[in-house]
């Protein structure tokens, strides 16, 4: 079994005030699938209101982040048989959310 991560930037979801109620249902049913099937590990959307910081090795912390990196919006991170299984999860979250999902493979570790 592979780890995928399934995300999107907070800047793909165009959604109404309206809307927004219907694409949580939608999403959480998905994700209530996923666990019903095995393959949730966890997920959940990056808090915006929360500024990230940087922790050197040494325990110091400084408001700078990595230059160019961005992360926000949610993510999903799903234990699956097959690339192609984590695609069909991705479709149906895309679906859900309203927006395209990012697949990423986490690399195999044995400690993990």
């Amino acid at each position: 079994m592979t780890k995928f991560l399934l995300s999107f930037p907070a800047t793909a979801m165009q959604l109404t005030e309206e809307q927004f109620p219907e694409v949580v249902a939608d999403s959480h049913a998905v994700i209530e699938e996923a666990k019903a099937a095995g393959v949730y590990v966890f997920g959940g959307g990056i808090d915006a209101e929360v500024a990230p910081v940087l922790v050197t090795g040494r325990g110091a912390v400084s408001d700078e982040t990595y230059p160019d990196v961005r992360i926000d919006g949610g993510f999903l991170v799903l234990e699956v048989s097959s690339r192609a299984e984590a695609i069909t999860w991705a479709a149906r979250i895309a679906r859900a959310c309203r927006c395209p999902q990012e697949v990423r493979e986490f690399g195999y570790d044995p400690a993990s």
